[in-house]
């Protein structure tokens, strides 16, 4: 068995969104070569973005801390901590309402 400390990883991603220029950074704990399941865990400040994008399978998002708002070809919500979100098969987007990570789950098809 692993054990990985997702308070810990949003923490330490978080600062650094803080102080990137994008304003977000990410790491993968679980996932790469040879694994159909992918954990990223995503940190954005306040405001930032992440473009539109289709995933490359089954996903759904975990607000761990903050305000998150999706969106969708044709449908938008905001999460907070605690919420999970299904994502649709389709183009969709993302924008941090407050300072917030979130874990990003994908099974590759």
């Amino acid at each position: 068995m692993e054990k990985i400390s997702l308070r810990t990883v949003a923490e330490e991603q978080l600062a650094l969104a803080r102080e990137a220029p994008a304003g977000r950074a990410a790491v993968t704990p679980l996932g790469g070569t040879g694994r159909l399941l992918r954990h990223t865990l995503i940190a954005l400040k306040a405001g930032a973005r992440m473009t539109e994008h289709v995933s490359p399978g089954e996903a759904t998002v975990l607000v761990l801390t903050g305000r998150m708002r999706l969106e969708s070809d044709d449908d938008a919500v905001e999460a907070v901590n605690g919420e999970l979100i299904v994502l649709p098969p389709t183009r969709q987007a993302a924008e941090a309402v407050e300072d917030s990570t979130v874990l990003l789950t994908v099974v590759k098809p």
